[in-house]
């Protein structure tokens, strides 16, 4: 039952994102299981980000105005970006994937801050479409579930060793990694060579570890965020106040937190495509 007085949210969530089969326990919905509230969310997301592309880029013209003119720049803006570290050759193969990687990140981790997703869901006591003592949310933010992070940064490194691949050859990496730098020839090289194959080894390690940190990274700033908000939320009926003052708190207080998290949420999808970005140009800057 649905229920209208301040909320009073569980301590912190489950870090696994739960099946949709727990809001619908039902024979007819079990295929559902595949679907969870993180899940429901990114679908949410992704129809976001292609209709407000082509919302934007429908009937478009020469002097852009309104919703044309915003996405342009956001475009614009982001192939700029994208060549100065790639270069413009690399740029035309990697923009789609960079940008839309961008968009996604960005939307999700605004998609958080809206009103109802991770406040209203299941509890124990209170059952389904509450606000009360929340358990399971029904919309889970994307980008707070470990497993769509470590996706989207498992994704991002396959398309990495692609375009690498295709720029310099699987043994024109391998070479990159392994061999003595600094021009050193003669003996001296011999002499070097063990070294630098022991950081070559050292390197492969780190590109492995990629994914690991990317989808950390993001993942722990989202969650971390997620638990912050609802902290604030919740403030009121921690300190013990009355219902009436804490239902007044737990719209003011957060206010500020949510400029905060706006910010966070932009400066983690720039730098996590900024970071793949990267990573494209130290493996292919020999082929320029």
């Amino acid at each position: 039952m649905m229920t209208f007085y301040a909320p009073v949210l569980a301590a912190t969530f489950p870090l696994k994102a739960e099946s949709a089969y727990r809001f619908f326990p039902t024979e007819s919905l079990s295929f559902t299981a595949w679907l969870s509230n993180s899940i429901l969310v990114s679908i949410l997301v992704t129809g976001s980000v292609l209709l407000f592309a082509y919302r934007s880029a429908a009937g478009m013209h020469m002097i852009p105005g309104g919703m044309q003119n915003f996405f342009e720049a956001i475009v614009e803006t982001t192939l700029d970006v994208v060549e100065g570290i790639i270069g413009k050759r690399l740029a035309q193969k990697a923009f789609g994937f960079l940008a839309s990687l961008f968009l996604f990140i960005l939307f999700s981790n605004w998609f958080s801050l809206l009103p109802g997703v991770g406040t209203v869901g299941w509890g124990s006591k209170t059952g389904f479409l509450t606000v009360n003592e929340v358990e399971i949310p029904l919309l889970r933010p994307t980008t707070a579930d470990l497993n769509m992070t470590l996706g989207l940064a498992t994704v991002a490194m396959c398309f990495w060793f692609l375009w690498t691949v295709q720029e310099v050859g699987f043994f024109g990496l391998v070479k990159s990694l392994f061999e003595v730098k600094g021009g050193v020839r003669g003996i001296l090289s011999f002499v070097l060579a063990p070294i630098f194959l022991f950081v070559g080894i050292l390197e492969v390690f780190s590109i492995l570890i990629r994914p690991v940190s990317l989808s950390l990274r993001l993942y722990g700033n989202v969650y971390a965020g997620e638990i912050l908000m609802h902290t604030m939320t919740d403030l009121g009926n921690s300190l013990g106040f009355s219902q009436w003052m804490s239902a007044l708190m737990s719209v003011v207080v957060p206010i500020p937190f949510y400029f905060l998290e706006l910010l966070i949420g932009f400066l983690q999808a720039i730098v996590f495509t900024l970071l793949i970005a990267v990573y494209i140009q130290l493996s292919t800057v020999h082929s320029k």
